[in-house]
């Protein structure tokens, strides 16, 4: 009667799973298509000029007129045109003349491609989540209607699949040809590689992301926690810091031309970190240090650079040591909010990966705050942007209120999460309804 019943259970499930496939390649057809029909029409020239899309960073404008440059002899980085490494941009020039032949075909296949891996990765991850908590009567009675059903797998990685691809903010930056959705290929890459416990995949992927766009370094921490924590091997986790450096010293290698020109380095790292350009755009950073004395300059540099990196990596990744994708969560949101050319992608492709929490959302207690925050801002922020440049009927204090509103959004976000997920692993211990000297107990967040 048993290998009946599991016979069946099996059939259901493979029953399941290939729906799910079909499913799957169902969106993102219909993502394909979306894409395309707007990157044809008259409106992608409009979103890619936005500067919620496209920053210094990530322009692909610039790439262009970079490219040009070094078609014809002419060192790019003796000016503050490009700030793409010089890899990246033979990269673009490889895929964009020699694969694809089409801009708009490049940026659609990196995106699908990058929703697909984080489908594959979040797939992997939510299936063993869904086995860690199988055997239900290791919990609290209370705690067990909260536990992942046996569809939790199927569910929460087609859910991953439609927020990343129908996600308003990753829709728009690829629309608008930004660069950042390229980018978030190899960090969908890293995460993949970091699931399916690929030491080289992981480093390799996380050493270019790293190269290119500097804040990413930090997580070779939780990588390597993950391969302890979730593969049981301290070899991998060495092998993962190990390989990240070695990639890392090989990529620079080629940047600076073996070692003939790292003049790169101040137009790629140093705008990052100093902050030259201060073209307006949703992060924290232009609105501060347009008003900032010269003398303070670069103490608020400091600051701001290691609240962005190291400030909240060392608490973090002690206190989420044993969930190192949680930490790895949080650390991209936090890198999203904090960095200093932020765009539209960076937001779209961390909130895409809420769905792996949907067990944390009955705990969070933010959400429609949250929303109704960063509905309102992403729709001000282009008209107050047109009020201050082309009508002259507001200010830049306009426009910087409503980057302050995105941000603090994405700050309500994170905390809530991380809180939720605190709560989380306090009730299957202890239960949700916890009496404390007789009384019903709140945890609360103080």
């Amino acid at each position: 009667m048993s290998l009946k019943k599991s016979t069946k259970n099996a059939e259901v499930q493979e029953i399941s799973s290939k729906s799910t496939t079909l499913k799957a390649l169902l969106l993102v057809t219909i993502a394909a298509l979306l894409r395309y029909a707007i990157m044809t029409s008259k409106y992608q020239s409009i979103i890619a000029n936005h500067v919620e899309v496209s920053t210094p960073l990530s322009s692909w404008k610039r790439v262009s007129e970079g490219s040009f440059l070094f078609s014809k002899n002419i060192n790019p980085y003796d000016g503050d045109l490009l700030h793409e490494t010089p890899l990246a941009i033979k990269f673009y020039k490889v895929m964009l003349h020699y694969v694809f032949r089409n801009v708009h075909l490049m940026f659609i296949v990196f995106d699908l491609g990058t929703g697909m891996l984080l489908y594959l990765a979040v797939k992997k991850y939510a299936f063993e989540f869904q086995q860690h908590h199988k055997d239900r009567k290791k919990f609290p009675e209370d705690v067990q209607k909260y536990l992942p059903s046996q569809d939790f797998a199927q569910k929460v990685s087609i859910y991953v699949l439609m927020g990343f691809l129908f996600n308003p903010y990753s829709l728009l930056g690829c629309i608008g040809h930004s660069t950042m959705g390229i980018h978030n290929f190899f960090l969908s890459l890293f995460i993949f590689g970091m699931i399916y416990g690929s030491v080289v995949v992981s480093s390799f992927a996380l050493a270019v992301c790293a190269t290119v766009s500097f804040y990413p370094v930090i997580l070779i921490l939780p990588l390597s926690i993950y391969f302890v924590k979730e593969y049981k091997s301290n070899t991998k986790a060495v092998l993962a810091i190990v390989n990240f450096v070695t990639f890392l010293v090989l990529i620079t290698i080629y940047n600076s031309n073996f070692g003939k020109d790292f003049s790169f380095v101040k137009n790629v790292y140093g705008c990052i970190l100093s902050v030259p350009d201060l073209q307006p755009n949703i992060g924290l950073f232009w609105y501060f240090f347009t008003e900032m004395f010269d003398h303070f300059r670069e103490l608020f540099i400091y600051s701001f650079q290691i609240n962005t990196t190291i400030l909240y990596l060392v608490p973090l990744s002690i206190r989420f040591r044993n969930t190192p994708f949680v930490l790895t969560v949080a650390l991209l949101f936090l890198i999203s909010i904090f960095k200093s050319y932020p765009c539209l992608s960076d937001l779209g492709f961390v909130l895409s990966l809420l769905p792996n929490f949907v067990h944390l959302f009955p705990d969070c207690q933010q959400g429609f705050v949250v929303g109704v925050i960063l509905v309102i801002s992403s729709s001000l922020a282009p008209v107050l942007w047109h009020l201050w440049i082309y009508s002259a009927s507001a200010n830049a204090n306009f426009y910087f209120g409503v980057t302050l509103a995105y941000a603090i959004a994405q700050i309500f976000l994170v905390t809530d999460i991380l809180f939720a997920q605190t709560k989380w692993e306090y009730s299957l211990k202890h239960g949700k309804d916890t009496k404390i000297d007789g009384e019903d107990g709140v945890l609360s967040l103080e």
